[in-house]
């Protein structure tokens, strides 16, 4: 006899003892019997961790004890609390460059794409860009063969994309793009150039462990770090994930570069014959993990204290987790004026749509929820963005100390015209004590 019943899954049927089984979080339901056939080709069964996903690897030491349960939003605080906020941040940034230098540059490889009519306002945004991100990784001579490009927070691959058509021919390129969640319209895939190979990795960047990819441990190829808008918090993942996770491990297992350990083991004469020889077989003379890094900001109020790798800067002027969530939050101050103008549409997640969907191929950024009217005191429009401003550059000082003292030299600078994109910020980073081999397109 057949019943039918309602649930949570929908409507489903039992004939007597060969019971139907709802299984794997009710998104499929199967006869008993069948069940085991079905977990063998089930989208919803849990998958096996590949290699390369060692739990939260890239979350640095995360103290629970300095985050408060709970913390009041902004416009909830007191015009003396804001005053004392502000107060705060003010002293903290005294005597940071505010202004930073403009590196807004672009690539022939794109100059095609920008002259094309087919492309719109949207798009000729996006490949600007690119552009600039592109010619900034050849001024810092990261533009060559023989290296890992790893794209993080990839989306749909264009950088990489961009990055593989400026390097033509160059040979032994491999591109890894990172992206937690499925994405489509992926341009990855329609590259089949013999000297460049594209992998996707689908997995949160927290858990990414660089140095149990086959490539990067068995080619030992040079990594340079690249991202287009790597929202908040995913820029310490990624910098954590380069320079601690994937650059400090060569360190552990005492896998120096080649020109260190002819130094170490070898005499002049012999240094110079090595040498010799490992140039013509295209090796690095000065090899390291971490060629460069080259990422664009997106996103502060999207960061989180406990991934955050500035703390001990922050520490250092006398600041903690309270303040650097309050900070965070009054970052989207710097662009304000876009959120007046999409709150006076009503229609703030359209817009966000239509102007971030390349911005933010990985997932889409949401406005904080913060509004820009509703705060204590008499603060304009102007004083918010100048707030906010400075609240970006004191978390991006953070990172650049970071990476100072884990033996980089970072920089900041304008990368894109505000017109274009009112997160214009790029991080550089190039690694102290190392040199690649001359670049060739």
């Amino acid at each position: 006899m057949w019943k039918r019943r309602s649930g949570s899954a929908g409507w489903w049927w039992q004939r007597g003892k060969d019971s139907v089984v709802n299984t794997l979080a009710r998104r499929s339901t199967v006869y008993e019997d069948q069940l085991a056939k079905h977990l063998k080709k089930c989208n919803s069964r849990e998958k096996p961790k590949p290699d390369f996903f060692i739990q939260d690897i890239n979350a640095g030491l995360t103290d629970e004890t300095e985050i408060p349960e709970q913390l009041v939003p902004i416009s909830s605080l007191s015009e003396e609390q804001l005053e004392n906020l502000i107060k705060k941040l003010k002293k903290a940034s005294k005597g940071l460059n505010s202004t930073l230098k403009d590196h807004i540059m672009s690539h022939p490889a794109l100059s095609d794409a920008l002259s094309d009519p087919k492309n719109g306002d949207s798009a000729i945004k996006h490949l600007k860009q690119q552009a600039s991100i592109l010619g900034n990784i050849e001024k810092l001579k990261l533009l060559g063969p023989r290296r890992c490009f790893v794209e993080f927070g990839a989306g749909k691959g264009k950088l990489s994309h961009w990055v593989d058509i400026a390097l033509k021919d160059a040979e032994k390129v491999h591109f890894i793009l990172v992206e937690k969640v499925t994405t489509r319209f992926k341009v990855d895939g329609k590259h089949r150039k013999k000297n460049s190979v594209f992998e996707r990795l689908q997995i949160d960047i927290q858990h990414l462990c660089l140095n149990k990819i086959p490539v990067l441990r068995e080619g030992k190829l040079p990594v340079v770090g690249i991202g287009k808008h790597l929202c908040g918090v995913a820029t310490d993942l990624a910098l954590r994930c380069l320079v601690e996770t994937y650059a400090a491990s060569y360190e552990e297992r005492n896998e120096e570069p080649l020109a260190k350990r002819i130094k170490n083991d070898k005499t002049e004469k012999e240094i110079n014959t090595l040498t010799k020889e490992g140039s013509e077989k295209n090796v690095p003379e000065k090899w390291t993990p971490v060629a460069g890094i080259v990422i664009a900001l997106c996103c502060h109020h999207r960061c989180d204290w406990r991934h955050y790798v500035g703390k001990e800067y922050f520490r250092a002027l006398g600041l903690g987790a309270v303040e650097f969530h309050y900070f965070q939050r009054m970052s989207s101050w710097a662009t304000c004026g876009r959120q007046k103008a999409s709150l006076e549409s009503s229609d703030i997640t359209t817009k966000r749509k239509n102007d971030d969907s390349e911005e933010h191929d990985g997932g889409e950024c949401s406005i904080t929820e913060e509004s820009t009217d509703n705060l204590p005191g008499l603060l304009t429009v102007e004083e918010k963005k100048k707030i906010g401003r400075l609240c970006k550059l004191l978390i991006d000082q953070g990172r650049i100390q970071y990476l100072e003292q884990k033996g980089f030299n970072p920089a900041l600078q304008y990368y894109t015209d505000p017109l274009v994109s009112l997160e214009n910020v790029l991080l550089t980073a190039l690694p102290i004590h190392s040199s690649l081999p001359e670049t060739t397109t």
